[in-house]
């Protein structure tokens, strides 16, 4: 037994910190054996510890030293104040030791000669049945593992004497190693028990637990980890990183410190998998700072070798590998098992909706089967190459002008990725795009539908409802890709955005999908902004912080993608051009800026032909086609006194938002196309408005309409009269009430296209008379002006943008006497193409054009090639100039805005990924937004195998486990509640980043299967068909209904 024991005690100064400490100085006074002496270390003002008589009557002496002073830093300043061959209590002001843990302690050195370390089992201050830590390994790669954390103790592991290392507070350090074993201050306050059960090892001796010694700690203790999330991340990576230079031989220490980079990288993409975006910052943080700690790694090495007489291999046995720590993190919940039931997407009948739609568009859209390309209104042909699409979504040249060089639209990504999807001619995937439209909207809406209802019959509903909305119709019908994206994005943001709060994987899928749906509608970025707002005004006052986080990041992709436009048209004082539609700048047929006009738009109709119907019956008649509107708005506006009422109001502020969005931006002119104004789309309001129409509708068939003979009478009157409102814009390519044309391929001569095929920087001269005298000039790059290709900077400009070209063409047509094909090849121009104006061509632009031919053909330097159905067409006698590149600034920015916008998406992505844990978690909560507690809950039925009849069925949750002994078995209601408490636990701790340290490289399996709780886009949940409501308490129910 040591003949002499000296605590040392390291307290923080403070209130709180001041009661604890008197209370270890209580529990030390009641020890059995009490210590010879106490040194007490004040990291901060000591007077009130000084001016303390019951401190004083227990301790020997006072230090106080600096604020930050780290735990191992101040006990090697208590070392002067220890005697020779003494040994070393270590204890903190939260410390509390029970009556017999220094004897116990003291007696597990004296029993075992080659201990030279004793390690108590720390409980939890407030419940001494916790079990906090008792023992610690490491892996190959030195991760620390806890032997026993987070249990309930039950004396289970006091049958454990041996461990590589335990938790410093409460160590007892026999007298004789004290000088080689007192902790490392390099380790920033992080496994500093675990190095010296370490370098103990090395010097012969071991670590000995004495789990009959327990020591009551505190969470925020001076020798615990800290408690943010950040912080936390940061000392476990650099105590981690730290030892792996302390710990490597001496040839491979410089192998592992060009390694720290990769691997932080490495392993942020582990941590953006796993839902710890919190721990990435820390993790590059530690990284650096070990870095250029090369005096700190020198002095830890050097305490390494003055001690060590024992091999490395003597610590291999008490490593943990790969396979233990996989079993040790098991939760034995791999099955995925829990009260959500499945999504029953085929049996629910939500395939066969989708299947359904797929027919009707086929027959609609039958003609698009043998097209090539699909073109008229906004449509244009795709680049030929995949290259060349997301050359065409990056900053730099734009394929638009002479040396237009700056940002692309946000919408060329998303053109990108279409055209990505049919590599082999990316402008079929267009044609594919029209016709799985309309079964893709009933996808998407079925899948929106299950936020709102679990009934099989209304979320079929709410998809074909989506589907058949006016504005998706006409949009589909008048060749506008854009608005047709739009429509079929919005279902997804609205299911990733309602539980984007729950957790990161929902909030990476959201902030993709938001990405999306502003580059397809930035006039709608308004709306969305404050719809945004709201929810986190709603997250906030509900003090959910961490949801309110993920919420702001839904922003960033965003963000990150048009904040080089914004930028942009700012420094040109046009910053109401970001709000343009992208694509091709067509100037449509919409709705006047007029009452008449705004009284279409509040029935859901954004151009005055109503969908088709002015061209099909009497206008008189045609006239009444909104009141078919009017089932489907008057169970809308039921949702606002429906049981569900939250819900129901919330979507009808959509509906408003989405409103009020297309009142205010018909009209609205940013853009312009050869000289002439083109409005703003107002139908992107209108598809927000119907997404809070139909979701509203569903609320009120889902909870306030409670006969089943009068719901499915409800739905079939709103169903049908949706249906026939859309027969006229279904038929309309039969009947040739569209613009949609085949192709073409190229919107240049067949001649052009053949000699730039391939995205060649062949630039063509387009010249094109206007009817009111005027002449239209344009620069096409390549074989076609695409639809990738087309710029808002251009669309939108006041000004010449690059090279102004009006001047020379003038000169090109006048009889001025110039070099004009030396011109024209200087600056990459090959070809020189005379359009004709669209729809009739007056007298005035006809006589233009006539001119405009005599003068080219008595232009030198000039080959006509002849007339084509795309105009009358020349070439330059010689070669033109390769085109300009771009300058040393300029690819300087062009890189640095793609990395930073690649680097963020690239986070949402991984951040989308589903794993285990988040499936497992998402299944915990209900995917019914906004259920109130007070609905009735709808429980699924089944076929009874013997005889037949419906019966219900009860929700099913796991068979419990055999109880533990001496404690009372739960009955199936208190097991169904402590399931549900310990699912949710579990995925606050995880979803908030309260999750064990950050794990190395060789924990990959863990970190990407045991994390936050993601209720992503991909996690299906439905009920089983013939529903049955009872009337009765959710809390009588599975964890799902009380939710």
């Amino acid at each position: 037994m040591p003949t002499r024991v000296h605590a040392i005690i390291v307290a923080r100064p403070g209130a709180s910190a001041h009661a604890q400490l008197l209370r270890t100085l209580d529990a030390l006074t009641l020890q059995t054996r009490r210590p010879d002496a106490v040194t007490l270390i004040v990291c901060g003002d000591g007077t009130a510890a000084r001016e303390s008589d019951a401190i004083g009557r227990v301790v020997e002496s006072i230090i106080q030293t600096r604020g930050g002073t780290s735990y191992a830093e101040a006990v090697e300043i208590a070392q002067p104040r220890v005697p020779a061959g003494s040994a070393v209590w270590l204890l903190a002001h939260d410390t509390a030791p029970h009556p017999r843990a220094l004897a116990r302690l003291a007696g597990a050195l004296e029993r075992s000669p080659s201990a030279v370390i004793a390690a108590p089992k720390l409980v939890d201050v407030d419940n001494d049945r916790e079990l906090v830590s008792l023992g610690v390994t490491m892996t190959r790669l030195g991760r620390s593992v806890e032997l026993a954390a987070g249990e309930l103790d039950q004396n289970q592991h006091d049958g454990r004497d041996d461990a590589l290392g335990a938790d410093i507070r409460g160590m007892l350090i026999r007298g004789a190693a004290r000088e080689h074993l007192m902790p490392d201050p390099a380790l920033a306050g992080a496994d500093e028990g675990l190095d010296l059960g370490v370098r103990a090892r090395l010097g012969g001796g071991r670590v000995a637990l004495a789990p009959t010694a327990r020591v009551s700690v505190s969470p925020d203790g001076a020798a615990a980890l800290p408690q943010r999330i950040g912080q936390r991340a940061y000392a476990t990576r650099l105590a981690q990183l730290h030892r792996r230079l302390a710990y490597a031989p001496a040839a491979v220490v410089p192998l592992h410190w060009l390694s720290l980079l990769p691997l932080a990288l490495w392993r942020t993409i582990v941590h953006l998998i796993a839902k710890r975006p919190a721990s990435v910052l820390p993790e590059w943080g530690a990284a650096f700072t070990e870095m250029i700690r090369f005096g700190a790694v020198a002095r830890s090495r050097r305490r390494i070798r003055s001690f060590r007489n024992a091999s490395w291999a003597s610590i291999a046995p008490l490593r943990v590998t790969r396979g233990e720590l996989r079993r040790r993190l098991d939760d034995g919940h791999g099955s995925e098992g829990g009260a959500v039931s499945e999504l029953n997407f085929f049996s629910g009948g939500g395939a066969w909706a989708v299947l359904g739609a797929l027919a009707v568009s086929v027959a609609s859209f039958t003609t698009l089967l043998a097209w090539p390309a699909v073109g008229g209104g906004a449509l244009l042909p795709l680049r030929d190459t995949v290259a060349g699409l997301w050359q065409d979504a990056a900053w730099g040249q734009r394929d638009v002008g002479i040396n237009l060089v700056g940002p692309a639209d946000p919408f060329a990504g998303v053109v990108a990725v279409i055209g990505t999807l049919w590599a082999g001619a990316p402008s079929f995937a267009i044609v594919l795009l029209w016709l799985l439209a309309l079964p893709l909207a009933v996808l998407g809406g079925w899948f929106a539908a299950t936020r709102i209802t679990d009934r099989a019959g209304m979320r079929i509903f709410g998809g074909v409802a989506w589907a058949l909305a006016p504005t998706f119709l006409t949009a589909l019908v008048e060749g506008r890709p854009s608005a047709v994206l739009l429509h079929l994005l919005l279902p997804w943001l609205f299911h990733t955005a309602v539980v984007a709060h729950r957790s990161w994987g929902a909030a990476g899928a959201a902030s993709i999908v938001l990405a999306a749906t502003v580059a397809c509608a930035p006039s709608l970025a308004p709306a969305l902004a404050l719809l945004w707002v709201m929810a986190i005004i709603i997250v906030l006052s509900r003090a959910w912080f961490h949801g309110a986080v993920r919420l702001l990041w839904m922003l960033v992709p965003t963000a990150a993608l048009f904040a080089p436009l914004a930028l942009w048209q700012a420094q040109r004082g046009n910053i109401w051009a970001v709000f343009a539609d992208p694509g091709f700048a067509w100037a449509g047929p919409q709705v006047a800026a007029d009452s008449a006009g705004r009284l279409l738009l509040a029935s859901g109709f954004p151009t005055p032909d109503l969908a088709g119907w002015m061209d099909v019956i009497d206008p008189a008649v045609a006239a009444f086609a909104p009141l078919l509107i009017a089932p489907l708005a008057l169970l809308a506006l039921a949702a606002a006194v429906a049981p569900r009422w939250g819900a129901g109001i919330a979507l009808l502020v959509v509906t408003m938002t989405g409103l009020v969005t297309s009142f205010l931006s018909v009209g609205v002119i940013v853009t312009f196309s050869q000289g002439m104004p083109v409005e703003i789309w107002p139908g992107t309001g209108l598809s927000l408005a119907w997404a809070g129409l139909v979701g509203a509708a569903l609320v009120t068939l889902d909870t306030a309409i409670t006969m089943p003979r009068l719901r499915v009478a409800a739905v079939t009157v709103a169903g049908l009269a949706l249906l026939a409102c859309a027969v006229p814009a279904l038929t309309a390519l039969h009947t040739g009430r569209t613009v949609l044309t085949n192709g073409p391929e190229s919107t240049l001569p067949a001649y052009v296209a053949a000699e730039a095929r391939g995205d060649r920087d062949i630039a063509t001269l387009v010249l094109t008379p206007q009817n009111d005298g005027g002449l239209a000039v344009d620069v096409v790059w390549g074989s076609s002006a695409t639809l990738g290709a087309q710029s808002t900077i251009m669309n939108t400009a006041t000004r010449p943008q690059g090279l102004d070209m009006s001047g020379f063409a003038v000169d090109l047509l006048s009889p001025r006497s110039f070099d004009a094909a030396g011109e024209l090849g200087g600056h990459g121009i090959l070809f020189v193409l005379l359009d004709q104006v669209d729809g009739a061509e007056s007298d005035a632009a006809r006589a233009f054009r006539v001119e405009a031919i005599t003068a080219l053909d008595q232009r030198s330097g000039f080959v006509k090639v002849g007339e084509t159905d795309k105009g009358v067409l020349w070439r330059l006698e010689t070669a033109p100039a390769a085109r300009t590149g771009l300058s040393a600034g300029e690819a300087g920015t062009s890189s640095t805005v793609t990395a930073i916008q690649i680097a963020v998406l690239l986070a949402a992505f991984l951040l989308a990924i589903p794993t285990r844990a988040s499936r497992r978690a998402a299944r915990a909560q209900s995917r019914i937004v906004g259920r109130s507690p007070e609905e009735p809950i709808v429980l699924p039925r089944r076929r009874d195998d013997l005889t037949g009849d419906l019966v219900d069925e009860d929700p099913v949750i796991d068979a419990p486990k055999k109880p533990i002994q001496g404690e009372t078995p739960l009955d199936d209601r208190s097991y169904a509640e402590s399931a549900q408490v310990s699912v949710v636990a579990d995925q606050d701790r995880v979803a908030d980043g309260e999750s064990a340290p950050p794990t190395d490289a060789d924990a990959t399996e863990r970190d990407a299967t045991d994390d936050d709780a993601a209720d992503g886009a991909g996690d299906v949940e439905t009920r089983r068909d013939g529903e049955k409501r009872v009337d009765r308490k959710p809390e009588d129910d599975a964890p799902e209904e009380e939710r």
